[in-house]
């Protein structure tokens, strides 16, 4: 499946030199206004050469600006809206960040290719322990991807401290699958983690935000999710919904795949239901 010239620059962003940062900074900012600007134009507003846009785009695998820029056309429309403004009233921030948030659940969905999800549902079903991991502020996405499981059945198993965490790894069998969370993917203790997993014949399904990343590429199923939130007015991405809405639709995937899951879901919600108001 094509991922559009946005994306790929989001999820390749934080790897980048800071020269090609300062590039791909400006085409985020105003990706609607580059279609019509010159490669000098963008290099003036990046603060760089022409030459290094021309570099930038080769790393981009593109043959030049050109096609840099009809690739940008393509998606400009959408994602201008949510990544020009820098205004700051707060309805205007929260506009952007709504149309931010539709754009991380949208796309992070849209990159989920039936065989993709045939494949998931599968090894989901038949497996034996489904481990989640992740690190630090990303950790509530696998506490709630270990909720939902369980309560349609499916045995997992997370620990938010990583000794804890790669200790259940080294308890599990050939039959069992390791979800792996990372937004950039380069998380040492989590590639270790994957390491003892796949050191034991557990297959591995990451979810990164960055196909290219060390996670990326050693997981046996990927994955990719869309982070377009900007925190503050830093170059720091990060955001929960994207890998937290492929795990709620890997749930009702799930559910879907086998309808006698609800009851499982009624069996657990009626055993809690006293413990409500």
């Amino acid at each position: 499946m094509t991922t559009n010239i946005i994306d790929t620059i989001y999820g390749r962003l934080t790897s980048m030199t800071p020269t090609d940062q300062k590039i791909a900074q400006t085409i985020l900012d105003q990706p609607a206004a580059i279609v019509d600007w010159t490669i000098s134009q963008l290099a003036t507003t990046a603060g760089v050469s022409d030459a290094s846009v021309s570099r930038f785009c080769r790393n981009l695998d593109l043959a030049g600006f050109h096609q840099l820029k009809v690739k940008v056309a393509q998606v400009a429309e959408d994602t201008s809206p949510a990544h020009a403004t820098n205004n700051d009233d707060v309805q205007q921030y929260l506009a952007s960040v709504t149309a931010n948030k539709v754009d991380e659940v949208t796309h992070s969905l849209d990159q989920l290719s039936t065989a993709l999800i045939d494949q998931l549902v599968a090894w989901l079903s038949t497996a034996s322990v489904i481990q989640v991991v992740a690190d630090g502020d990303t950790y509530p996405v696998a506490a709630d991807a270990t909720y939902k499981f369980n309560q349609i059945g499916l045995f997992a198993i997370s620990a938010q401290p990583w000794e804890t965490a790669v200790a259940q790894t080294l308890n599990l069998d050939q039959r069992a699958v390791l979800i792996a969370i990372s937004n950039s993917g380069e998380s040492r203790t989590m590639l270790k983690t994957v390491d003892v997993a796949q050191s034991r014949g557990v297959r591995v399904i990451g979810i990164t935000n960055r196909d290219d990343s060390p996670l990326a590429q050693r997981g046996d199923l990927h994955i990719t999710t869309t982070v377009r939130q900007r925190v503050l007015r830093s170059e720091y991405y990060f955001s929960r919904v994207a890998a937290m809405t492929v795990i709620e639709a890997l749930y009702l995937l799930l559910i879907h795949a086998d309808p006698e899951r609800i009851e499982r879901i009624h069996t657990h919600e009626a055993i809690i239901a006293d413990s409500k108001v």
